[in-house]
């Protein structure tokens, strides 16, 4: 489509005007701008609330309506705004991008913040359904003018022509859709009505929807209207109790999210122009999830999945605001990121935090109630706030080698603590420790860590080390000396054994008597194991680089148990070869027990074990005669 006139000069009479390809435009804001037909329903609010509001400012005593109705295949919104002259109806098109409410337009310099969107590329969105758009406008600001029809069809052409007087008396605006083939599914009263309260309910004017066609002018007779907005927000209304508005609240989210909040935290940041609240999921959920927050934009709806809208670590809330100062991206529906909305989500995120330090402080029974759900969120946030980690922590759970317990309570009874970095090591080392008065904290889930390694900064009484093998042997009984000799050609027979494993055996006694072994290694012992595995694969010269690198870090342990019966009887055996098969069957039920990875030394040496037991077991069942 071309403007109607040219807009050349006498300086420069190259200069023309762009033409614009409505065909084009049309595909490019329903393919890659919008991301459904269903925001023409937003542009039809957008520009009757803007109308609207130009109109107040020039005459604060007119009238305030806006009407919208629908039947198969037909979408009407009439509003009594500020209208348009045949000049401006004739520039919408020509004016692309450029706001038609702006000052230099009509005169309203001092209300352009209070505008939504731009009239000339909300109309033309609703081509994403429309084949024609009719517009039926009178000026409020030239009484003198006549009434203007704009018709326009999605081929690109449309025409302007003045009407008479009593085509419409009052200034204001009709715009009339007609569906084009194949978007009658959005053009359904029942579907129009639902989009108007979607995107409208927090809009600052009364807006009603008929189903019917509700226009005087064309014929028609709708039904009963019905109220589209709903002021004001469930969070700005009085309630005579904080349990009602607990209620009240917990009812919206339902409504508006499908849950019933754990609990609410109001979102106030009036210098920031920002209202809402924010409802606390009563279920856990990934932290690595962004969840969608809805914001409105002046009241109108601009997105439900605003993902930028709190920090990273807020992943336990979903939250709804309206807000006044937050910049939209060009399809208006997401929040652009920019210096603003980064010092509105640290805003938030501050809130949130306040409302944890809260419940920390006067309502204990709410916050177990909230970690025993959202822990790991909390301890999120803990890692980068010292002050929170010292104000949570009588209350962040750990799973410990004494059952699962808040780290207030568990440094009650240890002023050293250690700490696995793995649920496997963990698993395996848990009943030992705790039968032997050892200190273990599993921080081998998300975030625990990282809090062990801050807990000094908070409680600097306490000592926080990772777990390791010498550690765990050193609290362990140790065998009288005299047995220790007695045995001394078994345990020399099994370190020999494992020599090629690198590991090394000791002798302890320890609880439970169940458990025959214990496999023990630690991070130096893990990246010795790992440099010798590259010295014995590596040419002459890494052999020489990798072989100055040897440390004194001690290796893993095989600690067998003097207390379980099994291992008795295998120092007993008189066979240094079967008592060598047993130590290696041993070693490889320890290593499958801490659910360490396999190596290839490792699978070679429990299958030759197992191989070795049963060549052992089939011929102690031979007679005297087959047996070598």
């Amino acid at each position: 489509m071309t403007s109607t006139s040219p807009s050349s000069t006498h300086s420069d009479p190259s200069a023309n005007s762009f033409q614009v390809d409505l065909r084009g435009l049309v595909d490019l804001l329903s393919h890659h701008l919008y991301s459904s037909p269903r925001v023409y329903v937003r542009e039809l609010l957008q520009n009757a609330v803007d109308a609207v509001t130009a109109r107040q400012a020039l005459d604060p005593e007119a009238e305030v309506r806006i009407r919208l109705s629908a039947s198969a295949g037909r979408v009407t919104i009439e509003d009594s705004g500020i209208g348009l002259t045949a000049a401006e109806a004739h520039s919408l098109l020509a004016t692309i991008g450029r706001s038609s409410k702006r000052g230099g337009d009509h005169g309203l310099e001092t209300t352009r913040r209070e505008f939504l969107g731009q009239f000339g590329i909300g109309l033309l969105a609703c081509f994403v359904v429309a084949r024609q758009i009719r517009v039926i406008t009178r000026s409020a600001r030239d009484p003198q003018a006549a009434p203007v029809e704009w018709l326009a069809t999605d081929d690109g052409s449309y025409t302007v022509r003045e009407l008479p007087d009593e085509a419409r008396r009052e200034p204001g605006t009709t715009v009339i859709l007609q569906a084009r083939p194949g978007a009658e599914e959005w053009t359904v009263p029942a579907k129009v009505e639902q989009l108007a309260r979607d995107y409208g309910s927090l809009l600052p004017y009364d807006i009603t929807f008929t189903e019917g066609d509700g226009q005087g002018d064309e014929g028609g007779e709708g039904g009963e209207p019905r109220g589209i907005t709903d002021r004001p927000a469930v969070w700005d209304r009085p309630f005579p109790t904080p349990a009602a508005r607990r209620v009240a609240l917990a009812g919206h989210c339902a409504q508006l999210f499908g849950f019933t909040p754990l609990d609410s935290i109001d979102l106030d940041l009036p210098v920031a122009g920002v209202r809402g609240v924010a409802y606390v999921l009563p279920e856990p959920t990934s932290p690595a999830h962004r969840a969608g927050h809805r914001v409105h934009l002046k009241g109108m709806l601009l997105t439900d999945h605003a993902d930028n809208l709190l920090p990273d670590w807020a992943f336990f809330v979903r939250a709804v605001i309206d807000t006044d100062t937050l910049r939209p991206t060009a399809s208006r529906e997401n929040l652009y990121d920019d210096e603003t909305l980064s010092a509105v989500r640290e805003a938030l995120g501050v809130r949130v935090r306040a409302w944890l330090a809260e419940l920390a402080a006067s309502e204990p029974e709410r916050l177990a109630a909230f970690l025993s759900v959202h822990h790991l969120g909390v301890k999120s946030l803990a890692r980068h706030d010292a002050e929170l980690l010292g104000l949570m922590l009588p209350w962040l759970p750990f799973e410990t080698s004494e059952g699962s317990m808040s780290l207030q309570e568990f440094t009650a009874a240890h002023s050293e603590i250690h700490f696995t970095r793995t649920v496997e090591e963990f698993r395996q080392i848990a009943p030992i420790a705790a039968a032997h008065g050892l200190g273990v904290i599993n921080a081998g889930y998300t975030y625990d860590a990282d809090l062990l390694a801050l807990l000094p900064t908070v409680r600097p009484d306490l000592k926080v080390a990772e777990l390791d093998a010498g550690a765990v042997t050193e609290r362990l009984d140790p065998v009288p000396t005299s047995a220790e000799l007695a045995l001394a050609p078994f345990l020399s027979t099994a370190r020999t054994r494992l020599e090629a494993q690198g590991c090394d055996v000791v002798l302890r006694a320890f609880q439970p008597v169940s458990v025959p072994a214990l496999y023990l290694d630690d991070r130096q012992a893990r990246q010795e194991r790992d440099r010798t595995a590259a010295l014995d694969s590596a040419d002459s010269l890494w052999s020489g680089i990798l072989g100055a690198l040897r440390g004194s870090a001690p290796r893993a342990r095989l600690v067998l148990n003097h207390n379980n019966p099994l291992i008795r009887r295998i120092s007993a055996l008189p066979d240094e070869a079967l008592t060598g098969t047993a130590v290696e069957s041993l070693y490889g039920q320890a290593l499958l027990m801490s659910q360490r990875p396999l190596r290839p030394a490792d699978s070679t040496l429990l299958n030759r074990a197992f191989l070795g037991l049963l060549e052992w077991a089939t011929h102690s069942t031979d007679s005297p005669e087959g047996q070598k």
